[in-house]
């Protein structure tokens, strides 16, 4: 089996790289790639380095081309094929501070009646929510309520805590007489 030959290393690399390889604010990968490198610079065969860095061989003689061919800039990751995003996450971010339409019956967005507005997938949705932290559900400010008997139930509950013991339905405001609790301490004789 052939060993590949050093790696010569372009002028003032060797610092920049040490530095990449040790350094904790760039990406794993980018550090991965500088140990490559340094390793192949020092004549280590690419089958030890591949062992020592945790990668397959194919992989270390491919960081060796692209170092030869591109340099340092050359480790950086390459753009990805496939189809550029779509979605503009901000007009996805926009819809959903909006409110939603009445027609809709609801006080805030859920994911999927968002996705269902904007003809996306829920999931995109979610995955935005997510990358722009937004909580919808968990928002401190009033919602207002879409029930039809809000009206009804508040005055009821709101009734109640004015006058306890008045029967339901009962108006303070009538001037009228409250019946008077009955009497438990007969009860039982």
């Amino acid at each position: 089996m052939s060993v590949a030959a050093p790696l010569m290393l372009r002028a003032g690399d060797e610092p920049r790289l040490t530095a990449m390889a040790r350094s904790q604010t760039v990406t794993a990968a980018a550090a991965q790639r500088a140990r490559i490198v340094l390793l192949a610079a020092d004549g280590v065969p690419n089958a030890e380095i591949a062992r020592r860095v945790g990668v397959t061989r194919p992989t270390v003689v491919g960081w060796r081309q692209r170092y030869l061919e591109s340099g340092i800039n050359g480790l950086s990751d390459l753009d990805r094929p496939g189809r550029p995003a779509s979605i503009d996450e901000a007009d996805v971010v926009v819809a959903t501070l909006q409110k939603p339409p009445e027609s809709l019956g609801v006080t805030h967005w859920s994911a999927r009646l968002l996705a269902d507005q904007l003809g996306i997938s829920f999931a995109t949705v979610a995955r935005i929510w997510r990358k722009w932290n937004l909580q919808l559900w968990r928002s401190e400010t009033f919602k207002f309520s879409t029930d039809p008997q809000l009206d009804a139930k508040v005055r009821d509950v709101v009734g109640l805590y004015v006058n306890p013991r008045a029967p339901r339905g009962a108006d303070d405001l009538s001037g009228g007489e409250r019946p008077s609790p009955p009497d438990l301490s007969q009860q039982g004789r």
